[in-house]
């Protein structure tokens, strides 16, 4: 027997609720590979699986949320993985379609997982988590549009949160003079820290296009809010310059016009970090390894437990959570 956090749904009242429930390997559903996870992390779909609704996202009760988890591997049919081997998963809608990572054992595909790449250990890895992944796939994507440091600021929206931290001190470390957005003032210090040299208050850009172009400001952006910002990026973009866009904290409609891509020529990169293919995401696994100051991550981190779950779901989808949270499924 082993816990995990189990989501429940009442048929009366249609809202579901959540406990730390001991269950055992044949509860679990089929899966090529077993693993004993170690830590698992908070992501926004983890709060909407959380939530009494399931954010639409959950299809089937009981269920065990968890987008995210890194582990040894307990058992496997599959030859790519043995018994004792690191790993790491994101994404393929575990989780969601799904049972997760807050459990301390979880049975999933082999397709699904990454070897932990050398430099990095599992609760490293969850300080990445899905969060970090796709910071580090918009990073690469950007880089892979023609983006250098000596073209000028990078913009980092939603900059405190989960993905944004993580780009603040990658795009930090490689050279890149970043600027980052944040509603939250009393965030400004933490932003610096991760090497961020510019602070720009939300409400600077969080204001419906006056004009289709402005002037040209950023050399890039790493966009987590999309909406009304993302419509307002767009035209302050330099020549030439993309947008990886990677989330919708402010949602999900674009109020925007076509005319920063047909004057100036921005690029607008959608980043997906659920259904990448197994070679890109070894590259952006090996990539955070290198790219990424452990130091830095380490200063984004805050412990929690199976049991902090419910609360700290909610406190994401309100935007409360700041940098990494990670959670030790087996404290």
């Amino acid at each position: 027997m082993f816990n995990a956090l189990v989501v429940e749904k009442d048929e009366e009242s249609g809202k579901a609720s959540t406990s730390v429930q001991q269950i055992g390997l044949d509860a679990l559903p089929e899966g090529e590979v077993t693993v004993a996870v170690e830590y698992s992390t908070v992501n926004y779909k983890d709060g909407l699986c959380l939530s009494p609704s399931g954010g639409g996202l959950v299809r089937k009760y009981p269920h065990i949320p968890g987008i995210d988890f890194a582990g040894t591997v307990e058992a496997s049919s599959d030859d790519r993985y043995k018994p004792g081997d690191k790993v790491v998963l994101t994404g393929w809608r575990v989780g969601e379609a799904h049972w997760g990572g807050y459990s301390q054992k979880a049975n999933v595909r082999a397709d699904w997982l990454v070897p932990l790449p050398d430099g990095l250990d599992a609760r490293q890895a969850m300080a990445v988590g899905t969060a970090g992944f796709t910071a580090m796939l918009a990073v690469m994507a950007l880089q892979d549009h023609g983006m250098t440091p000596d073209h000028g600021p990078v913009l980092v929206t939603g900059a405190a949160g989960g993905v944004g931290s993580v780009a603040t001190a990658i795009l930090a470390h490689l050279g890149y003079e970043v600027a980052g957005v944040t509603g939250r003032p009393e965030t400004a210090d933490y932003l610096k820290s991760l090497g961020a040299t510019q602070i720009v208050a939300r409400e600077e850009l969080n204001e419906t296009v006056k004009r289709p172009l402005e002037s040209e400001t950023w050399a890039g952006c790493v966009d987590a809010v999309g909406g009304t910002m993302l419509a307002r990026v767009l035209g302050q973009m330099k020549y030439g310059a993309s947008v990886a866009s990677v989330g919708l904290a402010g949602g999900a409609g674009l109020p925007a016009t076509v005319i920063p891509f047909l004057l100036r020529g921005v690029n607008l990169l959608g980043i997906d970090s659920v259904m990448q293919p197994y070679d890109n995401r070894l590259r952006a696994w090996q990539r955070v390894a290198t790219d990424l100051p452990m130091d830095k991550l380490e200063a984004m981190i805050h412990a929690a437990t199976l049991s902090d779950l419910p609360q700290l779901g909610a406190d994401i989808l309100q935007g409360q959570v700041k940098g990494r949270v990670v959670v030790d499924v087996n404290a």
